[in-house]
């Protein structure tokens, strides 16, 4: 039988010759190698199990972080969660807004579950019974005990909305106090933030002020160590700190830097009764050159010299203690 013209050998079949494929098929002849081991197939239940255990590893070199926030769209947290028996029950006696309580099914009861049901229940928490499953992947498989915490993202002021509308009360009688702010500048400790707020709180503060990038939130840490003054003080972002400061400065507040190297001590500060707006940098790199550059003053804090610096939340205390100090003298 002729080939018609294609390579390849004649083939004699049952039903007569066939062309072969010249050799165009020996590659599907040879196969597909050696079969991956099973943790390298992703649908093998060893794959899952070894993404499990890489995920946990991660967590562990980051510090196995209880609660933790989800990104949202831009990286915005959207919700945060706290996990574990301790931390939720003391993140229900500390006040901290809660959207939910996920209870693990058939959960085993001791006093700490009982009384976070307890609390959840007074304060009109939603309790909602779920599965192991769905509580690891709120968690990200984190230690959770059968207790989660849902916390809502915290809505933030604008900064300069906040400075505007606390200086108009004020020149309207409205607020008797000068018009008194702490802004951040490279705090990223939530613990921080807590305290900073809770001292504001007890000085008659006005708001905090917290760049949008690089620098802490309001986190359920946070909530926590400002002992419900979270509630009672609004934090306030800046897209650009600096851009903020020069804003509250073409308002009539004075801005002064917190440093150890000032020019002014803090007793001699003469500012105190005006508006103003405390910075503060982190006790590590201090306030960021362009913050200096926009304060009116530099204010130090006087201290044993065999002591390099001070806590950021303490300095702050200590500095609105002076000028609520200052303030009721007047």
């Amino acid at each position: 039988m002729a080939n018609n013209g294609r390579p390849g050998a004649v083939r004699k079949m049952k039903k007569g010759p066939t062309t072969g494929t010249g050799g165009h098929g020996r590659k599907a002849l040879e196969g597909k190698g050696p079969t991956p081991k099973a943790e390298d197939r992703p649908y093998h239940k060893a794959y899952k199990n070894k993404q499990l255990a890489e995920r946990s590893e991660a967590k562990r070199g980051s510090g196995g972080r209880s609660a933790g926030a989800r990104s949202g769209p831009k990286g915005r947290a959207t919700e945060e969660v706290v996990t574990g028996r301790n931390s939720v029950v003391e993140a229900l006696r500390a006040g901290i807004p809660a959207k939910a309580l996920h209870v693990a099914i058939r959960i085993e009861m001791d006093d700490r579950v009982k009384e976070s049901l307890k609390l959840a229940a007074e304060r009109g928490i939603p309790l909602l019974e779920t599965g192991k499953p769905e509580l690891d992947r709120m968690t990200d498989d984190a230690v959770h005990q059968g207790l989660v915490l849902q916390i809502p993202p915290y809505e933030y002021q604008d900064a300069y909305d906040l400075a505007e509308q606390t200086v108009d009360r004020w020149k309207k009688g409205h607020v008797a106090n000068a018009p008194l702010f702490v802004a951040l500048d490279g705090i990223t400790d939530p613990r921080n933030l807590g305290a900073i707020i809770r001292s504001v709180s007890a000085f008659s503060g006005h708001g905090v002020i917290v760049p949008e990038r690089r620098s802490v939130g309001v986190t359920a840490a946070a909530w926590k160590t400002s002992a419900g003054a979270a509630v009672r003080v609004p934090v306030a972002r800046a897209a650009n700190l600096n851009s903020a400061l020069k804003q509250f400065k073409n308002m009539g507040i004075f801005v002064l830097g917190l440093d150890g190297d000032g020019d002014v001590s803090l007793p001699d500060l003469t500012l105190a009764t005006e508006p103003v707006c405390i910075v503060v940098g982190s006790e590590g790199k201090g306030l960021s050159r362009l913050v200096r550059e926009n304060c009116d003053q530099i204010v130090s804090i006087p201290i044993d010299s065999a002591m390099e610096s001070l806590n950021a939340s303490m300095a702050v205390g200590i500095s609105l203690y002076e000028v609520s100090r200052q303030r009721a003298a007047k």
